[in-house]
């Protein structure tokens, strides 16, 4: 029994022994400490995250993409038509998991552009607990999957430290990876802290979203087959469907021509279905298209032809995710004490992404690093657009529409578009309106609260004897049987890169500030911003500005705005894009960010690209001490990025081999003149470079013992990022940078170390400002 305890603060004590120790253990009696149990009848939890998916595009609300999965699920439960993220990623992460506002939490934008303000510098607090340290204090199973955007960069390697890493964090169990995205046929994994590889390739089937849905279930299974009584929470956060939209070919294919009518026919059809649909309420108009979203009939045919392929692929990326949630649901729906079960199904934590641009992508890393692609690449490699060697977004007009009946998209707080997404609860146990829609206004932060109602737990003032900020969350449980009952929640900020609103009682004022697809724009003069006025109780999608009818009322609402904005930390606004990147940042395990002499050993791995050596725009040698044995030495030595961009150094039919590649552009490859000797030998590669700006070619140049070995010409390189793939030693781990071997390629002499040394970047500013909004763009399309 778990009545009468004291769950103001955690760790719960340890009982006092209530035996009796005697002389022997004949004269004494035993008594075992009893382990922490929550209250009698606490429910399994399982939140489920979708990741860059609009109001408008899933079936349940009225979508394009069917997704009969998640329908299953709400005519068992219910849907939530007024619920609301932050609009972007990593702050909505943190708002969900600590039921804080996310400027409460430190994380009031993207890990990216973190600065030494305590609002700004995303390294969650102590202070502020996550549901999965409270929940396994008090006696529950905890486990996350898939993504976590909430450990910063700096924090992401190997040096650790690892207390904002899941299993830091409150969860027993983790396995997926950090950052805002992963190649979802070769992504960065990590089980607990250490890095780990896929069982397979993508021939062999491989894929990120069956491979953590498998994980999930034989988790939850093993877990329940172990302690049937005791209960579980599971965080499962999916990278889709974040860019890059990675579709099986089969899900490809069953959309192929679906999407012919183009975007405005798609989002005015969508519209009609929400209605009939009571998804949005009677009378609720459609916002008109935007001046930054093209007329489909203004496109060429070509131009329609590959943008329809883009959201054929989308669309089957996200009807396969609802597959694979389905099955886990289903293992859900097996379990003994599955009416038992609360589930959480967020559709988004924002709206849909318009960081594709206007034309989309195939390479999305290229366009970022200012290389962009033309109408008639893209259409070269049209009936690839999905698949490994691609990395997909599709172009802006398809966000918009899938926002529907909504103006905004992503990143855009101040908008609905960006920050309303669809939910959906179901409780079997509880819920008795099955079916039914609610429609008070609720936000991420409210979720925390609504797991301690649900389970009779109190939110603890004290964590590990840290006293713990208030939750600023409240909780919905009250709307689960009623749907009349009493809005929830009658005040919110938001505010994400300067774009910002305040809904107070059914009215929101809002001011958009910045654009998503200009990563490099910073306007300045906040006082210029023109704020808008809706009446939301009357307006469900912002179509009427009421700021000329109403300026008492927008006036009360700004004040109101500035009065939430001292008490949750938002000061100072901040939206700088190349500046606010080149903050300087905290350096992996504290060392010298300015270091330009680096030794790796063999095994070194899995090291993300911002905390490995930066060899771009500068001329660079790499030196390694290898044994080759008397036959067959091949495999890699180092490597850095993949399919999108990057180098490899390798051994491979008894020659020293060094690949450069730019873009799939160009591909530049040294084999060396001299095989290599058996046993131990020093080789390197040198490259010059030209200088005079970013991105320019230079000489590079293979050594064996001290020897020049091989010399090629390097037109271009990389400026910017290589993309979303990592850095390692003895493997090339994730997107191959080359076909010319299989994966992983291990070296199979020894390695005994290897040394980067990095010349003088000597930029010019002008240099240096085109390169932090390259970092920016890259950063922006990758949260």
């Amino acid at each position: 029994m778990s009545t009468g305890i004291d769950r103001s603060h955690l760790p719960l004590p340890v009982p006092p022994f209530k035996g009796v120790i005697g002389k022997t253990y004949v004269d004494s009696k035993e008594d075992w400490p009893a382990v922490p149990t929550p209250p009698d009848g606490a429910p399994n939890v399982v939140v489920i995250l979708l990741d860059d998916v609009g109001f408008g595009q899933v079936s349940t609300f009225g979508g394009p993409v069917p997704t009969p999965e998640l329908d299953k699920l709400a005519a068992r439960g219910l849907r939530y038509n007024r619920f609301h993220t932050t609009a972007i990623c990593g702050p909505s992460r943190a708002a969900l998991i600590t039921g804080r506002n996310h400027h409460n939490c430190g994380v009031g934008f993207l890990a990216e552009w973190a600065t030494g303000f305590p609002s700004y510098n995303n390294m969650i607090p102590p202070s502020a607990a996550t549901v999965g340290a409270v929940l396994k204090g008090n006696g529950y199973g905890t486990a996350w999957f898939g993504k976590n955007h909430n450990t910063p960069d700096w924090e992401s390697s190997v040096a650790g430290p690892f207390d904002r890493w899941p299993t830091g964090m409150g969860f027993d169990y983790s396995y997926g990876f950090i950052g805002g995205e992963t190649h979802q046929y070769y992504p960065v994994l990590f089980e607990n802290t250490v890095a780990v590889e896929p069982d397979k390739t993508p021939e062999e089937g491989y894929h990120l979203m069956t491979d953590m849905t498998d994980r999930a279930i034989n988790w939850m299974r093993y877990a329940k087959s172990v302690a049937p009584q005791k209960p579980l929470f599971m965080y499962f956060a999916p990278g889709a469907a974040h860019a890059p939209h990675h579709a099986p070919v089969a899900w490809r294919e069953k959309f192929t021509g679906k999407f012919d009518a183009g975007w405005d026919a798609v989002r005015e059809a969508t519209y009609k279905r929400q209605l009939e649909l009571g998804v949005i309420p009677p009378g609720t108009e459609l916002t008109p298209r935007p001046e930054w979203v093209k007329a489909w009939e203004s496109l060429s045919g070509d131009e329609q032809r590959l943008y329809a392929r883009f959201m054929e692929n989308f669309a089957g990326y996200l009807a396969f995710t609802d597959h694979e949630c389905g099955r886990l649901i289903q293992a859900i729906e097996a379990l003994p004490d599955a009416d038992n079960t609360l589930v959480f199904y967020i559709v988004g934590d924002n709206g849909a992404s318009s960081e594709g641009g206007a034309q989309g992508t195939l390479n999305e890393v290229m366009n970022l690093n200012g290389v962009p692609s033309s109408l008639e690449d893209n259409l070269k490699k049209m009936d690839e657009i999905g698949a490994p060697n691609t990395e997909p977004h599709y172009p802006l007009g398809w966000a918009w529409a899938g926002n529907a009946p909504f103006q905004w998209v992503k990143q855009v707080a101040s908008h609905l578009g960006g920050s309303r997404n669809p939910m959906v609860v179901s409780w079997p146990a509880q819920i008795r309106d099955v079916g039914g829609v609610r429609d008070q206004f609720s936000h991420l932060i409210d979720i925390a609260p609504t797991i301690y109602a649900a389970a009779k737990i109190p939110a603890p003032v004290s964590v590990n004897g840290v006293e713990q900020m208030p939750i600023d969350g409240v909780s919905i449980l009250p709307t689960f049987g009623d749907a009349k009952a009493r809005p929830v929640r009658e005040r919110q900020y938001f505010e994400v890169f300067t774009n910002r609103a305040i809904y107070d009682k059914g009215w929101i004022a809002c001011a958009q500030h910045t654009l998503p697809w200009r990563q490099d724009l910073a306007p300045g003069h906040w006082e210029k911003d023109r704020w808008e006025l809706y009446h939301l109780d009357e307006d469900f999608s912002e179509a009427k500005d009421l700021a000329g009818k109403h300026p008492d009322k927008l006036a009360e609402l700004k004040a109101l705005f500035d009065e939430e904005a001292e008490k949750n930390h938002v000061y100072p606004l901040d939206d700088r894009g190349a500046g606010r990147l080149a903050v300087p940042k905290p350096s992996p395990g504290g060392s010298d960010p300015n270091r330009t002499h680096f030794t790796y050993y063999a095994g070194a791995s899995r090291l993300a690209e911002t905390a490995a050596p930066n060899t771009k725009n500068r001329s660079h040698r790499i030196t390694a001490d290898i044994e080759l044995p008397e036959k067959g030495g091949e495999g890699v030595i180092v490597a850095a990025g993949g399919g999108s961009a990057g180098y490899v150094l390798y051994v491979q039919d008894g020659r020293l081999v060094y690949q450069y590649n730019w873009f799939e552009r160009e591909r530049t490859k040294v084999v060396s003149d001299v095989l290599l000797p058996t046993g131990k030998s020093t080789v390197a590669v040198e490259f010059a470079y030209d200088g005079g700006g970013l991105g320019k070619g230079g000489d590079v140049t293979l050594a064996i013992n001290g020897k020049a070995a091989g010399h090629a010409r390097i037109e271009n390189t990389v400026a910017g990022r290589f993309g979303i793939d990592t850095f390692g030693v003895g493997s090339d781990t994730g997107s191959p940078v080359t076909s010319d071997y299989k994966l992983p390629f291990r070296f199979t002499g020894k390695i005994d170390k290897v040394d980067i040394v990095l010349g003088p970047r000597n930029l010019s500013a002008d240099d240096e400002a085109k390169l932090h909004q390259m970092h920016t763009a890259f950063a922006g399309a990758h949260e």
